[in-house]
């Protein structure tokens, strides 16, 4: 009823101010307009949001609060939600998704950027007024100035009362139940688990990987960057990768340091003439694996399903081969491989700090499906694998059913493949990362996305 009350009175107040035209700024406009492509377009934030920066006239302190309400907005709407549902006068899942996504991103920066609760109000309704309309702009307004009528510390203290703790810690890090009882399955300890949650929810700096052959570790140092733990291929950078010739010449790349170590790892377990990169899109692994490859004096072969995906991976290979076409057919090319590594396509649990709509956006639904073409996958490698041959099978997340369950059945289904104890190929300093006999990298423990990767040879 109050909440009513004030909504009438906003509807009121801004009937007398119907003359005066929104004025939004630039900054949160643009912001508010990918999280709604995200949201409601199944759009992808780490596409949009770069072609949208870079198509723009914004200065780097604008880009920086753009790329920050919108990451920021995704990855913790849960925790935003958590409030303004009990704001509302109506039903959260019933609210316009327009209001939904404004009022998000209001609260992100009332609670999560400190910014003044007037200045965020304000802005945030200018930006509803613009892009929903004075009546919804209204009810956003009111629900923002409720969420300023308590301080943050008010709002959350209630979680101590909470005694599920599946429940505390979806309302606290903002992630959905099943994903944070898929890491208690395997951390079986509640504060590693709190730990990958709050890990989850920092941006992560841009990893750079050199391209042996064509760039070293030390080249990406004299550029300012920090080199990386455990690769001895990457550094860290504080800045835009963009802006230096090494990318922009494709002598370097972008690359997470776990998926370097998914590469390097494979490389140093692989032998013979000819590797297959059978889900290369759209292409780190591929632009190392095929460039330690040219080194060697190894035919490199990327396969990718889509396209678009396969002509990124042309651009980065260096003139290997790439073929276009389903991963599950390959025997048609009627070729066999000393070595395949399968970077399996799956939930990406692994890399929720890099793609923050993929928490909400993913169901144990997806994870049956996935774990079936995962399968799939493995069969048609094994089929053109020489006698000998090394199969890597990677994933970008550590879920049970998508790593060691898949293990266990591939060992199974194929009598022909005995698992290698991944150990002997992982640098010193990460003999921490074996699960069983595969290496399965923490973001909260190692700093890398939660990477996954087994070794087998086929007998």
């Amino acid at each position: 009823m109050e909440l009513a009350l004030r909504t009438q009175n906003a509807v009121v107040e801004a009937r007398r101010n119907t003359f005066k035209a929104p004025k939004p700024d630039a900054v949160r406009l643009l912001a508010f307009d990918l999280i709604t492509e995200v949201n409601r377009n199944e759009g992808y934030s780490n596409l949009l949001l770069p072609a949208a920066l870079n198509a723009s006239s914004l200065e780097d302190r604008d880009r920086n609060l753009v790329t920050e309400l919108v990451y920021g907005t995704l990855r913790m709407q849960g925790k935003h939600d958590w409030i303004l549902a009990q704001i509302s006068d109506r039903p959260w899942a019933e609210v316009d998704p327009g209001i939904v996504d404004v009022a998000r991103m209001g609260v992100h920066q009332i609670h999560e950027l400190r910014i003044p609760d007037h200045a965020a109000v304000s802005a945030t309704v200018e930006v509803a007024r613009k892009r929903l309309g004075e009546s919804k702009a209204s009810f956003v307004n009111a629900l923002l100035r409720s969420v300023t009528r308590k301080s943050y510390e008010e709002w959350f203290a209630p979680l101590e009362q909470i005694t599920d703790t599946v429940e505390r810690l979806s309302i606290q890090y903002s992630h959905p139940h099943w994903i944070i009882s898929a890491y208690f399955d395997l951390l079986k300890d509640w504060q590693a688990v709190e730990a990958e949650l709050a890990t989850n929810n920092v941006p992560a700096l841009p990893t750079l990987v050199s391209w042996p052959g064509y760039s070293t570790q030390e080249e990406l140092v004299a550029l300012g960057a920090e080199p990386t733990i455990y690769s001895q291929l990457g550094a860290r950078l504080k800045g835009n990768p963009g802006n230096l010739d090494l990318i922009k010449h494709r002598l370097a790349g972008v690359q997470d340091e776990g998926s370097q170590l998914v590469a390097t790892v494979f490389a140093a377990a692989a032998t013979g003439k000819a590797w297959l990169d059978l889900c290369a899109g759209p292409g780190g692994k591929a632009a190392l694996l095929s460039s330690i490859a040219k080194e060697r004096g190894i035919d490199f072969t990327a396969n990718e399903v889509s396209e678009p995906r396969a002509e990124l991976v042309r651009k980065v290979v260096h003139g290997a081969t790439v073929w276009c076409g389903d991963g599950r057919d390959i025997a048609s090319h009627d070729q066999r491989f000393d070595a395949v590594i399968i970077d399996a396509p799956c939930t990406g649990l692994g890399a929720l700090r890099r793609r923050p709509e993929v928490r909400w956006r993913r169901t144990l639904s997806d994870l049956r499906e996935l774990t079936s073409l995962q399968r799939e996958l493995i069969d048609a490698a094994v089929a053109v694998l020489n006698p000998g041959a090394i199969l890597g099978y990677a994933t970008c997340s550590p879920h049970l059913a998508e790593t060691t369950v898949q293990v266990l059945d591939m060992l199974k289904k194929h009598p022909e493949l005995e698992q290698l104890d991944i150990g002997e190929f992982l640098p010193a300093n990460l003999q921490d990362a074996v699960r069983g006999k595969s290496m399965s990298l923490w973001t909260h423990k190692h700093g890398t996305d939660a990477m996954f990767l087994a070794l087998l040879r086929k007998k």
